[in-house]
């Protein structure tokens, strides 16, 4: 078992190199309003040497009309993250539609990122309705996790990865590089004991 692991709300380029580094398999870059937005062009510099095997995710909200293809004739992302009404009928790029705890789950049988209410706030999400919605496709779980409590949400959850933001951070918005790779390295040491059971 392999599992996907993104590093969201990156906003420098040392943040980026240590999850690379730490073995994330997406970064996300928030361009909606957050103590994590970047602008297009500074997003640009930030991921300048992310490798091509590393997702980049351009994260929204509920971004406006035109709002993501103005980012994207600039910073050019691998996925496009918001909440699933926004993303419908959209065609540019792959998507990642964030499902919050009250919403239907129409989503198809694609990948979708569930968290709670509110993003970037290290709001747990629910894990009982995350794990029935995981068996059903593949589910990205995202909220309130940290190192300390991801392996709780794994056992728990059986999700296809997960999300962190805030949980490795040393103040709000600002990324720890220690605890990215601690976070990284708990959730590989999980993977590993989950493939011997």
């Amino acid at each position: 078992m392999s599992l996907f692991v993104k590093i969201c709300g990156i906003t420098t380029a040392e943040a980026a190199h240590a999850a690379v580094t730490a073995g994330a398999n997406a970064l996300g870059f928030v361009f909606a309003e957050s103590p994590r937005q970047l602008s297009p062009s500074t997003a640009i510099e930030v991921a300048i040497n992310v490798p091509d095997h590393v997702e980049k995710v351009a994260v929204f909200l509920r971004p406006q009309p035109g709002e993501i293809e103005a980012v994207l004739d600039e910073f050019e992302a691998d996925v496009v993250q918001a909440d699933w009404p926004s993303l419908k009928g959209f065609g540019a790029c792959p998507v990642l539609p964030v499902v919050r705890g009250a919403e239907p789950p129409d989503i198809g049988p694609g990948r979708f990122l569930f968290e709670g209410r509110r993003s970037g706030t290290g709001e747990m999400a629910d894990w009982s309705v995350a794990a029935e919605l995981a068996r059903r496709a593949p589910l990205i779980l995202a909220g309130g996790l940290n190192a300390q409590n991801v392996r709780m949400a794994i056992e728990t959850v059986r999700p296809f990865g997960v999300d962190v933001s805030s949980g490795v951070e040393s103040s709000q918005g600002i990324k720890d590089n220690v605890l990215i790779n601690g976070f990284i390295k708990e959730v590989r040491k999980i993977e590993k004991e989950m493939v011997k059971t």
